[in-house]
């Protein structure tokens, strides 16, 4: 059992803060780019913008006399976990991109990307006969709730687009129980760099395949690939990493969902900014405080959380 820590909240939650307002971007971008060359170039910029970043960490440490080498046994480990981490978030954000660009609205894909706060318990309990506090169950129910208040305007109805999202969904469910399972004790930063690498690998192979890249397309997005890759990648998914080494994988998950809350605000900001304010709804105030709520019950609760 990991017990939470200050540390790897604020982590998670600048996580959530990112990427709730990375929907933007990725909806842009489809105005420019096909999906899979999307996430090939979001992926190669995630990765590279690491590489300083684990070069400085490391020289750091040499200066203050506190680096160990990796054995062999470390490297070969952070390489295998990196790979995992890599190819199923690739599937994962595919499944997203596929579904924003065949049509459903952000506030859908909002909300079904975020059932893995519920997916996340589910597959603990089934596969690895994880419990989770009772309690916990009623912060989640909550936080659904305040999820389809901000996110779901009308009737919802399903068309493909919302089912790839769903499927997207299950995948980074994938992801969450593969960081949380097998990057415990390694170097979160490495082992997300190799995430993005091998992200960018797949999707290069597809992007050769299924679609016609360009340099006009690659200008024509620049911003949106840079936001997605350097903000929404690189530090956020590397944010999502170091936080869950921190933090048990179900109040994870309800952390991460924030970034429904703070697309709102973040969307209010922006307004303000312009000149032409737009406040939120009542709506979405009690979504948002039902939101709140749950995510600070979750971490108030005694953490009870056990393999069986």
């Amino acid at each position: 059992m990991k017990r939470n820590t200050a540390s790897g909240t604020l982590m998670l939650l600048a996580c959530a803060i990112i990427w709730g307002t990375a929907f933007v971007a990725q909806s842009e971008a489809m105005d420019s780019m096909e999906p899979l060359t999307f996430q090939a170039m979001r992926s190669y910029l995630g990765g590279l913008v690491l590489l300083p970043l684990i070069a400085g960490v490391d020289i750091t440490k040499k200066k203050a006399g506190i680096y160990r080498k990796p054995t062999s046994e470390e490297r070969k480990k952070t390489f295998l976990v990196g790979v995992a981490c890599g190819t199923v978030l690739c599937i994962a954000s595919l499944f997203q991109q596929y579904g924003i660009a065949m049509g459903t609205s952000g506030g859908n894909a909002g909300f079904i990307t975020a059932l893995y706060i519920l997916l996340v318990p589910v597959a603990g309990l089934v596969f690895f006969k994880r419990k989770v506090h009772p309690a916990l169950w009623l912060c989640i129910g909550a936080a659904l709730a305040g999820l389809w208040f901000i996110c779901i305007k009308g009737d919802m109805t399903f068309a493909v687009s919302d089912i790839m999202v769903l499927i997207c969904a299950f995948v980074f469910t994938a992801h969450i129980i593969v960081v949380d399972r097998f990057a415990s004790g390694l170097d979160g930063i490495k082992v997300s760099c190799i995430q993005f690498f091998t992200s960018a690998v797949i999707a290069t192979v597809g992007m050769l395949i299924f679609e016609k890249p360009s340099v006009s397309q690659l200008l024509d997005g620049w911003f949106p690939i840079v936001y997605a890759g350097v903000m929404s990648s690189g530090v956020a998914y590397t944010l999502q990493i170091l936080g869950q080494q921190r933090t048990d994988p179900t109040v994870a998950s309800l952390l991460m969902s924030l970034e429904s809350v703070f697309a709102v605000l973040g969307t209010v900001a922006v307004s303000i900014i312009q000149g032409h304010p737009e406040y939120p709804t009542a709506r979405e105030l009690i979504g948002c405080a039902l939101m709140f709520a749950a995510i600070i019950a979750a971490q108030l609760l005694p953490q009870r959380e056990t393999d069986g």
